[in-house]
């Protein structure tokens, strides 16, 4: 039996009597059987469809309301309220001084008016009066965690899904705590969703490492429910918390790195990163390389390192799927990374 039904039930019967008891008062009597079935009758009707209307269906909407709101903005509303009635009650003793019935009925429309007026302004400038908290925290040296002097840093859609950053937080590099906005995640719900196999094996991705990165880093992750109406577009809106949170963004989306870096935004790019981290070979120097395919020259054979990196080797054809020691000529580094060109290193003998 649901919730609603017993509610019609007991609506049905309140209606019904209070029916039977206007019925007398206007007139009614014993002998009027009919008129006052009828007006019975029709009194329960009315409650029986009535009732969720007023009773079941509006709590409901409430509560629906309350799950869909973000933990930031329920908890302002409820600091809000609280505000808003103490200071009703703190002019309830002068209301009620006043001549009634105007000081039988002001200090609850104060308490209404107050309670309202709370709750509006510190939803209306929650996010300001919780970075304001935020910085004062920082500020006075109160952190979580491993979390260093800058306290949060914010991932963006692409590093999520690209993955590397749930290795990279297990070395320990990462101090900070890390941020995915909701709208981040909402992004990577959506990508998960879509039609194409591509896209959608890339959502599935992000989320699957998103569940790693909170089961595996050494650091703390949290989803925040902090939201940006001022812009509409993941990029956009990352960049403006940015700012608002003073903290980094970490991606490896080039044009979400270049115009962070336009507005001031610091960017971790894990591309350059990586690009960093990756072995050093100056002209002279030996390396083992296997070759695995010709190169685009006639004669050369190409292979590669374990961190990627591409070595063109002259002459290297003749070792095609062989492993062989090669001498470093020169070192280039190009926008899509860094490539070295080497010769046999008996071809020097």
């Amino acid at each position: 039996m649901s919730v609603e039904f017993v509610f019609r039930l007991i609506g049905m019967v309140a209606m019904a009597v209070a029916s039977f008891n206007l019925g007398r008062y206007l007139g009614g009597s014993w002998s009027e059987v009919r008129v006052m079935t009828a007006l019975t009758l029709a009194g329960a009707a009315l409650g029986l469809i009535i009732t969720p209307t007023l009773t079941v269906r509006p709590f409901q909407a409430v509560r629906s309301r309350i799950q869909g709101m973000p933990a930031s903005q329920l908890i302002a509303a409820i600091i809000g309220l609280v505000i808003g009635l103490a200071v009703a009650a703190l002019l309830t003793p002068a209301l009620s001084n006043l001549p009634t019935p105007v000081g039988d009925v002001l200090p609850f429309v104060a308490s209404v008016i107050f309670g309202y007026f709370g709750m509006a302004v510190m939803v209306m400038r929650q996010r300001d009066i919780f970075l304001a908290g935020s910085r004062l925290v920082r500020d006075t040296g109160f952190r979580s965690g491993k979390a260093r002097k800058a306290d949060v840093v914010l991932l963006d859609t692409s590093v999520v899904i690209d993955g590397r950053i749930a290795d990279i937080s297990r070395t320990g590099f990462i101090g900070e705590t890390m941020l995915v906005p909701r709208f981040v995640l909402n992004e990577l719900q959506h990508i998960a969703d879509s039609s194409d196999p591509l896209r959608r094996n890339r959502g599935r991705r992000g989320l699957d490492m998103l569940n790693k990165l909170q089961k595996e880093s050494v650091v703390p992750i949290r989803i925040s429910d902090i939201e940006v109406d001022e812009v509409r577009e993941v990029d956009d809106k990352l960049v403006v918390l940015a700012k608002q949170l003073h903290c980094p963004i970490i991606t490896n989306d080039y044009n979400l790195n270049r115009v962070a870096e336009l507005q001031g935004v610091m960017v971790l790019n894990v591309n350059e990163l990586a690009n960093a981290v990756k072995t050093i070979f100056l002209p002279g120097e030996t390396m083992q390389v296997h070759i695995i395919q010709e190169g685009k020259e006639a004669g050369q054979g190409v292979g590669y390192l374990d961190d990627g990196t591409m070595v063109v080797v002259e002459n290297g054809k003749r070792y095609m799927n062989r492993t062989i020691e090669a001498m470093v000529t020169k070192v280039l580094q190009t926008a899509a990374g860094r490539m070295i060109f080497a010769q046999p290193q008996n071809s020097q003998r």
